[in-house]
């Protein structure tokens, strides 16, 4: 940035590309790694990524059935091998799906994904385990706070539970974790937010993930269903309310299609134009929208989108003051203009003119970059200015 205060100053002012520095236009300093509002581009998935329903509730076992596989929620203090215990599956495999040691303390809400289902059963206490998985402890579970059951599972403590399959619409994707994911970009990835991902999978404050981990993706939007309770044996299921006993459907009048549609007064737009919109002393260097507007000591100018390979030309008739590159070695003109003024034009590719030429306004100067973005100052002296107030 230096080289170029340096060449704008031979060239008779100061150029001063701040907007190319940590500050400016081009700056990458304050990149948003999740891309959740970057470039303010409108892109912000943060409004989908917030609607996902808790997690359905697991029976008393801690197992949570969908049609295609089953996964079990840890408890205080479980580990792979207590879940194997208390499921009747084998420690070794179970820690291997789930590519962690068996004897490792699980976070309390820690999904497990089993390899394959288990049939409803009576659910077995908490067992003391050795580092193989198996019961070494005659009196297991003596001395052990047991959960709070609810009355309704307690009266029925020791019959067989049965394992409530949830419907086929509620069942989440499967994860699992390849070696550089994070729980920021697989929460990107799926679109829903971390902090769900996090609650669904009971991952700890840090989101330390492993590699071969099987996360459940949060359900966007869905709500908790009734069919995620485990009733008493012998109860019955609960009858769900139907849809349309919610509410009754409004009273609408529907307009036939034939029907002509109300055209909107189409607005003045000339009372809306200020000064600079008819007077400006500079036309826009290329065709696009602006997605980065000025700000005084952060973004010495304005982004423009433009499309790659599109034409950048002179905003108006002047020098050619000095024609240098960035650190990326990306081409960067400087015009010199009547009334002190110069103008800056940043991220061109196959630059068309030389130091010295007189250009006239629209004149070519060189081509758009892949990146789609154009840096555009306008600088009156030694100070930048806001180049929408010049633009017509």
């Amino acid at each position: 940035m230096a080289k170029i205060r340096q060449l704008a100053l031979a060239a008779g002012a100061a150029v001063g590309l701040a907007s190319c520095g940590p500050q400016g236009g081009l700056n990458l300093n304050n990149f948003d790694p999740d891309l959740r509002g970057w470039g303010g581009s409108g892109l912000d998935t943060a409004g989908a990524a917030a609607q996902a329903a808790p997690r359905p509730t697991p029976d008393q076992r801690g197992v949570i059935s969908y049609p295609g596989y089953q996964v079990a929620i840890a408890r205080q203090g479980d580990t792979v091998a207590t879940i194997a215990v208390r499921l009747g599956l084998n420690a070794a495999e179970l820690a291997s799906y789930n590519a962690v040691n068996a004897n490792t303390v699980l976070n309390p809400g820690a999904v497990v994904a089993l390899p394959r289902r288990v049939a409803g059963g009576a659910p077995v206490a908490g067992a003391v385990v050795s580092s193989t998985g198996q019961v070494s402890d005659p009196f297991a579970g003596q001395g052990i706070k047991q959960p709070n059951i609810p009355p309704a599972a307690d009266a029925a403590k020791g019959a067989a539970v049965t394992a409530t399959t949830l419907p086929a619409s509620s069942q989440p994707k499967q994860h699992v974790v390849a070696s550089g994911e994070t729980a920021w970009s697989i929460a990107r990835k799926y679109d829903v937010s971390v902090n769900d991902l996090a609650e669904w999978n009971g991952l700890s404050s840090a989101m330390t993930l492993r590699i071969g981990q099987r996360l459940l993706i949060p359900v966007a939007g869905q709500k908790p269903t009734a069919t995620a309770s485990v009733t008493a044996p012998g109860v019955g299921s609960p009858t769900p309310r139907p849809p349309s006993a919610a509410q009754p459907l409004p009273a609408e009048k529907t307009a036939p299609a034939s029907a002509a549609v109300k055209k909107p007064a189409s607005p003045d737009l000339g009372k809306t134009r200020t000064a600079a919109s008819g007077s400006g002393k500079f036309r826009m260097p290329v065709n696009g929208s602006i997605i980065r507007t000025y700000q005084k000591g952060k973004n010495d100018g304005i982004d423009i989108s433009a499309a790659p390979g599109s034409t950048v030309s002179a905003a108006g008739s002047g020098t050619v003051a000095a024609i240098t590159r960035d650190v990326d070695q990306v081409s960067i003109v400087v015009i010199r203009h009547e009334g002190n003024l110069m103008t800056v034009y940043a991220g061109l590719d196959n630059v068309t003119v030389s130091k010295g030429q007189s250009v006239s306004a629209g004149a070519a100067l060189g081509k758009a970059r892949s990146q789609g973005v154009v840096h555009f100052e306008v600088r009156q002296g030694f100070d930048s200015v806001d180049p929408e107030k010049y633009l017509n």
